[in-house]
């Protein structure tokens, strides 16, 4: 059984961080597809940083690019994603999802109906 259990999220003050972790079992992370979205009441969910698999190469959505960076550590099988500089806007329930195989370049990279397993997600709230 696939599960992917995120942790990490809280609450935070503009200008500061968080890390998110994302924790994988029945699957080993070395040969998927991982990416974290997050989504806000009323708007879709938005893919924002993607690991190829391996954890060689990572790309992230401008909305978080120089703020964000993703790591894979093989040995735990967990993802993270350290989160600076965090903004009001970055207020959302974050989450975690996966699929066998190489990850799309582009922007089909993050299209959702892909991803085969999603975590239950953790909410991050930034306040001033």
């Amino acid at each position: 059984q696939v599960q992917l259990v995120e942790s990490g999220g809280g609450s935070v003050q503009a200008g500061g961080s968080l890390r998110l972790s994302c924790a994988a079992s029945g699957i080993t992370y070395s040969t998927y597809c991982v990416a974290w979205f997050r989504q806000t009441p009323g708007k879709e969910r938005e893919g924002i940083a993607i690991i190829v698999t391996g954890g060689r190469f990572t790309d992230y959505a401008d909305s978080v690019k120089g703020r964000f960076t993703l790591s894979q550590d093989n040995a735990k099988n967990t993802v993270y994603l350290q989160m600076n500089s965090l903004k009001l806007e970055d207020t959302a329930m974050y989450y975690c999802a996966a699929y066998l195989g190489a990850c799309l370049v582009g922007p089909p990279k993050f299209t959702r109906n892909i991803f085969a397993y999603w975590g239950q997600g953790t909410q991050v709230t930034v306040s001033s």
